[in-house]
């Protein structure tokens, strides 16, 4: 991947090259800016971005070329990418959908403990499902090339060891979604919303006393060396997860010729929903061996113990549905059909 400098960055701005003529054919290239928050090293460009790109590269013969630009390279904060993406500053970002409260509510459903339950695969293919009837409206202004999951929220304290959920009273837990605010507080922690890249920091200063991640962002974090405790499910349910948009500005995704929109296509939505969504469980790994050779300690809770948390959080989950509702949406029926449909993929 091509990372260029600032000023090479103003130099493509001031000549206005995005298209280019190729070849005695005269047929049009393209080249693709993608912006997102995590470093170069992250899984999810190591292991989304830059084999995704290379495989738009190959399929149309070398006429899609991206660029990606990490770590809010082209400036903002992770909360203005989708605003970047919208007003067409960029061609693609890769967002948390619930870093802007308010403009993904139908997606929620899919942040939702118990919803998503330990299979990132089952949760794509679920949305997916979904996407034409109950999410689509909420994004009619952008060109989604794939919604998805990580492989949910594991919780990750300091000094604090959790074995049952009244061990949250009182503790300050890092948090990227308003839903996950719900559960923190229905289980009498107090929630601290910030984008991931700010986390590092409040762990080590204990701004907050614990956070709910996965184990693929832990490490490039290096939240490993921050914390002593990690915990979930035996079964590998956490607390939740969080939604991505991998999108494209809808204008330029409109003004590409038919041929490299199939391109597009065929690497997006459902064709590509399953792979992700084993990325996302494969990464794991790495994250989890790094935490054990820093010698912290996991706990498993049994799934014995699950209908006490079930307990728990059940008024989040009823809070969630009554707000959607009163904005105009069947928060019930969509809850029953994302969990009935996250559970029809889990034995894919």
């Amino acid at each position: 991947m091509t990372i260029r400098t600032t000023s090479a960055i103003v130099a493509a701005a001031l000549s206005g090259a995005a298209w280019l003529l190729a070849g005695p054919a005269g047929a049009q290239e393209v080249t693709l800016k993608l912006h997102h928050f995590l470093g170069p090293t992250a899984p999810a460009q190591r292991s989304f971005f830059e084999p995704w790109a290379k495989r738009v590269a190959q399929q149309s013969d070398g006429r899609i070329k991206v660029e990606i630009y990490p770590s809010m390279t082209l400036g903002g904060s992770p909360p203005q990418l989708i605003s970047q993406l919208r007003d067409g500053v960029v061609d693609m970002i890769w967002t948390v959908t619930s870093y802007t409260p308010g403009q993904f509510p139908r997606t929620e459903v899919f942040e939702l403990p118990f919803v998503h339950t330990n299979s990132s695969v089952a949760t794509n293919l679920a949305i997916q499902d979904l996407y034409d009837e109950w999410l689509a409206e909420e994004y009619q202004d952008v060109h989604p090339i794939l919604i998805h999951v990580h492989a949910g929220n594991a919780l990750h304290t300091i000094d604090t060891p959790i074995r049952k959920p009244a061990d949250l009273a009182g503790l300050k837990i890092r948090t990227p979604s308003r839903t996950g605010s719900f559960v923190l507080e229905a289980l009498g922690a107090n929630p601290v919303g910030m984008p991931v890249p700010q986390l590092p920091q409040a762990l080590a200063k204990h701004v907050v006393d614990g956070t709910t991640i996965p184990y693929e962002i832990s490490l490039p974090l290096k939240i490993h060396e921050l914390v002593k405790y990690h915990m979930e499910f035996e079964d590998g349910t956490r607390l939740g997860t969080a939604v991505f948009l991998y999108g494209m500005n809808k204008a330029r995704y409109e003004s590409l010729p038919d041929d490299l929109k199939q391109v597009i296509d065929d690497n997006s939505g459902a064709n590509i929903a399953r792979q992700i969504g084993q990325v996302w469980m494969d990464v794991e790994g790495p994250g989890r061996r790094a935490a054990m050779e820093a010698g912290n300690e996991f706990i498993d809770w049994p799934v014995a113990d699950k209908p006490e948390w079930q307990a728990a959080i059940q008024p989040a989950i009823e809070r969630w549905v009554a707000e959607v509702t009163d904005a105009g949406i069947d928060g019930q029926a969509l809850l029953e059909a994302a969990t009935a449909a996250v559970e029809a993929h889990r034995a894919d």
